[in-house]
């Protein structure tokens, strides 16, 4: 069985932003929905085979002009000049830039260590540091995590899942950077 998360603004990792009673539960990341048809949709995040993987990280995506994108942060089509960071887009690209300017709003921040962040999300996040609260739990052996990426990378230990593999030997990898450290030992070859 593969559990698997989708990259968009739908994280699962943020709290609902309202009062709305949620009486459909994931019974896989404890998510809830105000509607069932929403839990529906949300349940194929943890089940469906037809998700894209990176060949150079841990992300997956629901279709190819996703992966596409995102693999332009790999490519480094789209990096900022002043701090090297690689973005999927020039629109996430000139975003970026404006955080460099100090002219990028960052209204979100952390009650405990006063970071500030630009998305709600984020901060959500980055709350868990603090908290220690890990939602996200392995139906397997019920060890728990508090992001929902984590709980993936965990789950090949029982799937045995080993989706990264290696262009000049062809070993395989439960993840990406065991990988690009045993590409080290082929001489002359990059990750």
């Amino acid at each position: 069985m593969k559990i698997k998360t989708e990259a968009h603004s739908n994280n699962v990792n943020e709290p609902p932003r309202d009062d709305k009673p949620r009486p459909y539960l994931c019974t896989v990341c404890d998510k809830r929905f105000t509607v069932k048809s929403c839990l529906n949709v949300h349940r194929r995040r943890h089940t469906d085979e037809n998700w894209y993987s990176c060949t150079q990280c841990e992300k997956r995506y629901r279709n190819q002009s996703s992966l596409g994108s995102h693999m332009n942060v790999h490519s480094e089509k789209y990096k900022c000049s002043e701090c090297g960071k690689c973005l999927r887009s020039n629109r996430d690209l000139v975003r970026h830039k404006l955080s460099h300017s100090g002219q990028r709003p960052r209204p979100f921040e952390c009650s405990v260590c006063s970071k500030r962040f630009t998305k709600s999300s984020n901060l959500a996040v980055h709350s868990r540091l603090h908290s220690g609260e890990k939602p996200f739990k392995c139906h397997v052996c019920d060890k728990a995590f508090s992001q929902s990426g984590h709980l993936n990378m965990h789950v090949r230990v029982h799937t045995g899942e080993k989706p990264y593999q290696c262009r000049v030997c062809n070993k395989t990898f439960s993840r990406s950077g065991h990988l690009n450290k045993h590409m080290k030992s082929h001489p002359g070859k990059k990750p």
